[in-house]
């Protein structure tokens, strides 16, 4: 078992936080692996990217956000801005040179934002099953009934992709001004967009509409037929490997 594995660290921040995270030294560019929602570091995604790093040398990042995994914070207190300002805190005091970010789900949300601002820290993106926007398409998936409750209560469980969430009001009110699809977005890095089409989460066609925004022209979907929304099975984790070689423009499996 890695270093990486066995011990945590903690980037104490300004607003109180304390974020917990592993980090491994290697050369750049680094890899910075950013989580979904409700998810943490210790995921198979997340536990391959290290063990891959390991193997090449890598330099590799890895963090739970303020009220997920062994972080500090209430997970209902979280955002969308305030999840990703944790991950600047993360990029900025946690890494040298440029890296490329790989975000899940969620984190193709937040990969995204980091990428618009802190572009001079982007070597490229992977995103897998990534959800930009996905508060607000999650709102009108809402019946009217439910929309109301948010309203009131500030809060409604809701099940999704086979797992059981509570959304916050202001959860979704934050993610309204967040939103990326809307226009382009002046990203010019190379992207690599992992999507799955069995996926019942986020549907395939999302990616290709991140694609449409990007206002760079080195934008790669690759559609996996049977693939669901995690993208976790081997032969999953081996082809998220292959596109980070590929990235990184080597022949290393």
């Amino acid at each position: 078992m890695s270093d990486a594995d066995t011990t945590v660290q903690w980037l104490d921040r300004e607003n109180g936080q304390r974020i917990a995270y592993h980090c491994r030294e290697g050369r750049g560019p680094g890899v910075v692996f950013l989580g979904g929602y409700a998810s943490d570091m210790t995921g198979s995604k997340a536990s391959y990217l290290d063990d891959w790093c390991c193997r090449h040398d890598r330099a590799f990042l890895r963090f739970d956000y303020s009220g997920h995994g062994q972080s500090s914070g209430s997970f209902s207190d979280g955002t969308i801005g305030s999840w990703t300002q944790d991950a600047l805190a993360a990029l900025d005091s946690l890494t040298e040179g440029p890296q490329i970010l790989v975000g899940s789900s969620m984190g193709g949300w937040i990969m995204l934002n980091l990428a618009l601002q802190r572009p001079e820290r982007i070597f490229g993106l992977i995103g897998i099953a990534a959800a930009p926007d996905f508060s607000q398409d999650l709102w009108f998936k809402l019946s009217p009934e439910q929309q109301d409750e948010v309203n009131t209560s500030d809060v409604i469980a809701f099940d999704e992709g086979g797992s059981h969430y509570a959304f916050t009001r202001a959860f979704f009110e934050d993610g309204r001004e967040k939103l990326l699809l809307r226009g382009p977005m002046a990203i010019d890095v190379p992207v690599r967009l992992l999507q799955g089409m069995q996926d019942s989460s986020v549907p395939w066609e999302t990616a290709l509409e991140i694609s449409r925004c990007m206002t760079g022209e080195d934008v790669v979907v690759s559609l996996i037929k049977d693939g669901d929304h995690r993208l976790s099975r081997d032969e999953d984790l081996a082809c998220l490997g292959a596109t980070i070689s590929e990235l990184l423009g080597t022949a290393e499996p």
